[in-house]
């Protein structure tokens, strides 16, 4: 008679925190989140939504947030900045490349840059340029040494291994030297009887289609890869600029902790709805915007 018992089954919680990010995260305690995988406003875009920051102030808007997320992710942790280039007066704006200089200099060490390809991005057409299809997707880690899960996000070998792996020569069976002269070498009998791979540093993912109820939701893929990638089960993960909420209820779908913050309460509200109620713990403050209207009601009745 077998006394294997079943797993324990890990009980998450999703925190939903309505107000200022930076006001947020200086409440949360060092070292607690395993993963922050977020999208902020884009310079001087989704004004209508968000106000939008200029690109010539969007370094100095950023860096405040940026040392308490320092603060707040473990050492093993990872940061993922999901970040749209700009074209300011026909030329491509350098507040993305200003940023990653100042986030070296807070001490954050830029591990990696990513790239999410729009597959589905429609063309269009400026006087002196493209649609862009793509986005940044730009690690930071506050140490060298960090939790990286690569076996969860393999994909399946592809068509060329039916061929290329069918009849190999003897060079194909040892290291064999670039013959460029660059020092890197490949073993192609490493990927014998193997189906699946490891990826590229290139996503190739649809946009959101559907209607999020938000100006600028990513598809569900995304966050869904990297903290398949960061995290294991129970693990935090953090978005301070929760929007509609994908990252947290993706985190809720995948057994992951998650903290979501959003300064808009319209859709702080609707992500509520989305989140399980039973994990749900929800934190409300008065947003910037809310304490302007409440000052200038007041002034009013003055």
């Amino acid at each position: 008679m077998s006394d294997a018992r079943p797993y324990p089954t890990i009980q998450v919680k999703t925190e939903l925190h309505l107000g200022d990010c930076l006001d947020v995260l200086v409440q949360l305690p060092e070292n607690s989140v395993d993963l922050i995988f977020t999208s902020p406003p884009y310079a001087d875009q989704r004004k209508a939504t968000y106000g939008g920051i200029h690109p010539d102030k969007y370094v100095e808007w950023f860096i405040p947030i940026a040392k308490e997320m320092y603060r707040v992710l473990k050492p093993t942790g990872t940061f993922v900045l999901n970040i749209k280039e700009k074209v300011v007066d026909g030329e491509r704006s350098t507040y993305v490349l200003e940023l990653i200089l100042a986030m070296r200099k807070l001490g954050w060490l830029w591990t990696e840059e990513l790239i999410w390809h729009k597959k589905n991005c429609y063309p269009g057409k400026w006087p002196n340029r493209f649609r862009d299809a793509w986005e940044r997707l730009l690690q930071f880690n506050k140490h060298k040494h960090f939790n990286m899960y690569q076996d969860e996000v393999m994909v399946p070998m592809g068509d060329w291994a039916n061929s290329r792996l069918k009849k190999l020569s003897q060079t194909d069976l040892i290291r064999d030297n670039s013959k460029v002269g660059s020092g890197f070498g490949k073993n192609v009998s490493n990927w014998l009887n193997r189906d699946k791979a490891y990826p590229t540093n290139v996503l190739h993912l649809a946009t959101e289609c559907n209607n999020k109820n938000h100006s600028a939701a990513f598809p569900e893929e995304l966050p869904e890869w990297f903290i398949k990638l960061f995290t294991k089960e129970g693990d935090v993960v953090l978005d301070p600029f929760m929007g509609s909420g994908t990252t947290n209820k993706i985190a809720q779908r995948l057994r992951r902790n998650s903290i979501g913050i959003e300064i808009l309460p319209e859709y702080f509200d609707m992500v509520k709805r989305q989140i399980e109620p039973d994990q749900l713990f929800l934190f409300e403050s008065k947003t910037p915007y809310e304490r302007s209207k409440s000052e200038k009601a007041n002034a009013t009745v003055r």
